[in-house]
């Protein structure tokens, strides 16, 4: 996967940009970061926020070992099935999103 397929795959999946890169954040509050996919120009990483503020890098690879999961779930390559509670912060996020366009809408 490159870059772009990267954002794309993350927006659409309840990630949101926030201070430049594509992250996802606690229901509790929802505009702080605690993991965030840094894009560099040959590699990406995935960086998860301490309970002291600074972040630290969980995993890293090159866009090459990146692939993108068949069935549109979670890339592969960059470890994201292991951060323990990662699928439920994503899905959170995710109907967040979901739930806000909703209430966004007009109603009758």
């Amino acid at each position: 996967m490159d870059k772009s397929e990267l954002i794309a795959w993350a927006l659409s999946n309840g990630w949101q940009i926030i201070a430049g890169h594509p992250s996802l954040t606690k229901p509790s509050r929802p505009k702080e970061a605690i993991v965030r996919i840094v894009l560099k120009a040959t590699v990406v990483a995935i960086e998860i926020k301490k309970p002291a503020g600074k972040w630290e890098k969980f995993s890293s690879a090159s866009y090459a070992q990146v692939t993108a999961d068949p069935e549109g779930g979670m890339p592969e390559g960059l470890g994201l099935s292991s951060i323990p509670g990662f699928a439920m912060l994503m899905r959170e996020n995710r109907d967040k999103m979901v739930f806000a366009k909703m209430g966004g809408a007009d109603q009758p």
